[in-house]
């Protein structure tokens, strides 16, 4: 009860029952997310203060905050201000000085401080000669009997929410759902993994007693995470695996194989192996096949495409740019011609006049005048685009598409196959969190023939011995990619990755001006007269790019300034050097992904990537593209290093979202595989002996709340 209310307090009631929280505070709040008492206790510190840690003033530390033991000696006074400002001052000391303790603005704090008292100051002492001072630190009255708690949370905030407030706030919520806090996890799940206690976890997540207990309650809560995620995933997923997809059991590929120019490698043929299998059974198939840039993903999609067919159904292979579905369309229509099959491309360039007759044919119920096979955009999700007899779908770069166009898409073909790629590579820990219960087909076997792309980091300094090397390999024949961050001038790239907004300040690094791919081209180009140079964004129309992709891959374009949008589906056999500007501002398996665009062709072919950054961070990250080529390897130091933001879009408080709605706020797929682990192989076990959690009524209720799912269409 709250307020003499007899509205009973739970998870889910708003925040509004708090003290103090009205329509304004309440408003705030829902900036961060926050609107009940359940949203509150999971906004969790995204630092802690360490003010246990104390020091002498002698001691202080000349570049941070300090935690003091001081007693206040001289009687506090304030000093007024011609600009009606005014600022409150009095001396503190300990056994080594003393010093002045200065607050702005704040005189009702004239009380506070009694001559004698003694307070914990946590602060930035500041050194004038023999003087030192502290401007405005946080002041805790000291009881040697009862200390004041050694880690003092801080919160992401917002206007209107102070680290003061949403503790206060926090520890109310605290007090009042005490008798509501019913532990979700089995007491026999709790003793096996030797986990604390929910009560716990929440009070000593907000307010740690000591490291120890920090490190208990976060290992309880990122298991939480974990362990839910797990259970909705794979509940939702026996929702979705009912019986009804369409047998695809006209499986012979002999026909298909013969008509391609290799032979499959055996990485790609246990793959099509592993499609094969699961597109002959009634239960709809859910496969990922992930492997490294060039290991020839896109044959076993291709090969689970003429599966679909053959056995009377269609096929749609949706990709994230037009660029990409050109390119795919390019590749896979003139192999399907060939064996008889009909493929069409809808992207948003497609004329209306072409967009009907294909959606016409689509939705045909005329088995001989059906569209068998489409390849597009985001357009294959737009009204009137049906399927008269879905058999398969394929989604590549799934890490691209919003849940929401991956659900538009599976609406359209009710009961179909379902096949997604990822140029990616994804390592074990990150694909459980990516793609939950998707089985895993993973091609880890490069075809005979590729060479290996000699990578070199290199500084500003190198600007004209590069040229020099451009203007060498155009001469010899090849062609060169620039990649620059951002597009024009003044523009920087995606918002910072979470890792690095929280990062200490003497660790950050000095971050050069970026590259534009508009002002440097034109550079490019006075430097290089005689070459043709041209520039592609992502801003452009599509017409203007598959313009210049044209020119580029005929040859007639020898030096391409781009952005990202180059990163995946472009294959130009002769361009033999990649040269990455600003290299340190992009994460490792992106730089992979860009390296992968070279050394397709017989020439042998370079990555340079210039760093306008020398810090040692940043040479240490390049120093790995240097010498790794194992694009797996990459994206383990890549998940390391930088987090999920390589893999995973962020909200904007930095939380990465997952499927279903559920938030991972503490858990970390990098540091925390171990936990990872066995919050999965848990899931797994309880769902195998009470699969409708019908035993586990309040751990149901929180995987519903948290996945936001009927608890009927989970069980």
């Amino acid at each position: 009860m709250a307020n003499g209310s007899t509205i009973p307090i739970s998870y889910h009631s708003p925040v509004t029952l708090l003290p103090g929280v009205g329509r304004v505070r309440a408003a705030a709040y829902a900036r961060l997310g926050i609107t009940t008492l359940g949203d509150l206790l999971s906004h969790y510190p995204r630092a802690y203060e360490n003010r246990g840690d104390l020091r002498l003033l002698a001691d202080a530390r000349p570049d941070g905050k300090s935690a003091l033991l001081l007693t206040v000696a001289t009687e506090p006074r304030v000093v007024r201000l011609r600009s009606h400002k005014s600022f409150l001052k009095f001396r503190a000391f300990d056994e080594s000085a003393s010093c002045e303790v200065v607050y702005f603005n704040q005189d009702y704090l004239k009380s506070q401080f009694p001559i004698g008292s003694t307070f914990r100051f946590y602060g930035k002492v500041e050194r004038q000669g023999n003087r030192l001072s502290l401007a405005s630190p946080v002041a805790e009255p000291w009881l040697p009997s009862a200390p004041p708690p050694p880690f003092a949370p801080i919160y992401p905030l917002t206007e209107g929410i102070s680290q003061k407030q949403i503790a206060k706030d926090i520890a109310t919520a605290m007090q009042l759902l005490a008798v509501e806090n019913v532990d979700p996890l089995p007491a026999e799940l709790r003793a096996r993994r030797n986990l604390c206690t929910l009560a716990f976890a929440q009070r000593n997540i907000h307010q740690p007693t000591d490291r120890a207990a920090l490190s208990i309650a976060r290992r309880r809560l990122v298991f939480d995470e974990f362990f839910y995620f797990s259970l909705g995933a794979s509940m939702a997923q026996k929702r979705d695996q009912t019986h009804g997809a369409p047998v695809c059991d006209q499986n012979d590929l002999s026909s298909f194989l013969s008509r391609l120019p290799y032979r499959l490698t055996g990485a790609q043929a246990r793959a099509v192996e592993e499609i094969r299998a699961d597109m002959n059974a009634d239960i709809p198939m859910s496969r990922i096949l992930v492997g490294d840039v060039g290991c020839g993903k896109t044959v076993g999609a291709a090969a689970a495409i003429c599966i679909a067919v053959q056995s009377g159904r269609q096929a749609a292979l949706m990709a994230p740019t037009e660029i990409l579905a050109r390119q795919h369309y390019a590749d896979l229509a003139p192999l399907f011609a060939s064996l008889g099959y009909a493929c069409e491309l809808l992207i948003g360039a497609t004329t209306a006049a072409e967009k009907r007759r294909i959606k016409a044919a689509l939705a045909s119920s005329d088995p001989a005048r059906r569209l068998p096979i489409v390849i597009g955009t985001h357009a294959l999700l737009s009204d009137g685009v049906e399927f008269a007899a879905p058999g398969l779908v394929v989604t590549d770069e799934q890490h691209r598409f919003g849940a929401r166009q991956r659900a538009l898409l599976a609406e359209k073909n009710t009961h179909a196959h379902l096949l997604v790629m990822s140029a990616t590579p994804i390592p074990r820990s990150l694909a459980l969190v990516l793609y939950g219960e998707l089985a895993i087909s993973k091609i880890d076997e490069m075809p005979p023939g590729r060479q290996r792309v000699d990578t070199f980091a290199v500084d500003e300094s190198y600007r004209a011995r590069l040229n020099a090397f451009i203007a060498k390999q155009v001469a010899e024949g090849g062609q060169a990619y620039v990649v620059c961050p951002s597009i024009e001038e003044q523009e920087e790239p995606d918002e910072c990755p979470l890792s690095e907004l929280l990062e200490p300040i003497e660790y950050k690094e000095e971050k050069p001006p970026l590259k534009a791919a508009v002002t440097y081209a034109k550079e490019l180009q006075a430097a290089l007269p005689s070459l043709s140079v041209a520039f592609l964004h992502g801003k452009m129309k599509s017409a203007e790019k598959d313009a210049v992709m044209q020119e580029f891959s005929e040859g007639r374009i020898q030096v391409l300034v781009s952005t990202t949008v180059i990163e995946v589906g472009v294959n130009v056999p002769n361009a033999c050097l990649m040269i990455v500007e600003n290299a340190e501002r992009f994460g490792l398996s992106q730089l992979h992904q860009l390296r992968g665009r070279v050394g397709r062709g017989t020439r042998k072919s370079y990555c340079i990537l210039v760093a306008g950054s020398q810090g040692e961070r940043s040479r240490a990250r390049l120093d790995i593209m240097r010498t790794t080529y194992d694009g797996y390897a990459i994206a383990e130091q890549d998940l390391l290093q930088r987090g999920p933001g390589d893999f995973l879009a962020s909200s904007p408080t930095g939380a990465v979202r997952q499927s279903g709605g559920l938030t991972f706020r503490l858990a970390n797929t990098a540091e925390d595989t171990a936990l990872l682990s066995d919050a999965t192989a848990d899931a797994r076990a309880l769902l195998n002996d009470d699969p409708e959690l019908t035993r586990h009524p309040v751990l149901c209720q929180r995987v519903t709340d948290l996945f936001s799912i009927d608890a009927g269409l989970i069980s």
